[in-house]
């Protein structure tokens, strides 16, 4: 719960207040048939209003510390009440000092979010003095400050309530607003990303689409197969995302020059390198690609958590021995020419 109030300061005035009941009980020491039980009652006071003002911990009370201020209410009532007489002339006066003690620990109870024993403390105060207290009865409640102590007590509860809401609320809104910012974070990379794949796209198919606008579309059989190529290295601007730098574009388009497949997949499992290591890994992606001869070349990058960034498989085909003895040569199995796993970080000899 923040209120905006520096919690020291609540403290040190709840600490003040407190205090101010002892001074009262001291002040009437003459009052009572017996001290003793009088200063018992003001250390159980004094403890637990230093238990429950300590500036530490959670803001709401502990649940055995919230069970412990309402047995000290019960102690200091039964200890103050029994050396009372309130028959007396002129009535107890200050001497009665248990009661606003009480309702200063238990709306300290109920600020720190026990409002159930907090009301409880209240309770037994008004059950003791209507019928504890026979001289008094019923009328005490108003002439010993009971009435006082539980305002202070429904005020402590309606106002803790609403502040308890008010954050709750708070942090509802600070949790949308950080949802809207991720979102909108995410559109713009979004919106990014696809200009910047436009742009690629346009830088690399300007040429050849001025080649196509200019001949009406007639191409030769060079320029259609450098269409495809093309229309590939397109394909891995979109699929192979960061698996691309200029290193592996060249190395990609070299063996697909010279009749190879190339499939790129990223599916984000680098995306937390750094620059440095993602050169790394990218420029020996290009020197694997380099030196095979694979007819088939799969680049695929592995999920975060793992010791390896990108794992690179090469298959060359060939006729099976069992197709050649069938003559049926255009059956081919694929045999692996290059297995290879790049790790995320260098591995020391």
């Amino acid at each position: 719960m923040n209120i905006g109030v520096p919690r020291y300061l609540i403290v040190g005035m709840a600490g003040l207040f407190s205090a101010y009941h002892l001074v009262l009980a001291t002040y009437t020491l003459d009052i009572p048939r017996h001290t003793g039980p009088i200063f018992v009652a003001m250390a159980l006071y004094a403890v637990a209003t230093i238990i429950s003002l300590l500036p530490y911990g959670p803001v709401r009370m502990p649940i055995w510390m919230a069970a412990f201020n309402f047995a000290i209410v019960i102690a200091i009532t039964l200890l103050v009440a029994n050396e009372l007489d309130f028959g007396r002339p002129g009535g107890t006066g200050y001497a009665s000092w248990y009661v606003a003690a009480s309702g200063t620990l238990m709306t300290i109870t109920s600020t720190r979010g026990r409002h159930t024993f907090a009301w409880l403390g209240i309770g037994f105060l008004v059950a003791h003095t209507v019928v504890g207290v026979g001289a008094v009865g019923p009328a005490g409640i108003f002439s010993l400050g009971i009435v006082g102590s539980a305002s202070w007590v429904a005020v402590s509860h309606v106002l803790s309530t609403a502040l308890a809401k008010a954050s709750k609320d708070a942090q509802r809104f600070a949790l949308a607003e950080r949802e809207a910012t991720d979102w909108q974070a995410a559109q713009e990379a979004h919106v990014h990303e696809r200009q910047f794949r436009l742009g690629q796209t346009s830088a690399m198919a300007l040429t050849m689409l001025r080649q196509i606008e200019e001949s009406k579309g007639a191409l030769t059989e060079a320029q259609r197969l450098e269409c495809a190529y093309l229309e590939s290295a397109i394909r891995d601007e979109i699929r192979g995302r960061k698996l691309l730098n200029d290193a592996v574009r060249d190395e990609v388009m070299t063996a697909r020059r010279r009749g190879a497949t190339v499939n790129l997949l990223d599916e984000g499992g680098i995306d937390d390198l750094s620059d440095d290591e993602l050169d790394r890994v990218l420029n020996r992606l290009a020197l694997a690609i380099h030196e095979t001869n694979a007819d088939k070349i799969i680049a695929r990058t592995v999920p975060e958590g793992s010791d390896v960034a990108v794992t690179v498989v090469g298959l060359r085909s060939v006729a099976s021995s069992e197709s050649v003895a069938l003559g049926q040569d255009s059956l081919e199995d694929d045999e692996v020419d290059l297995w290879l796993e790049i790790p995320r970080v260098p591995v020391t000899p």
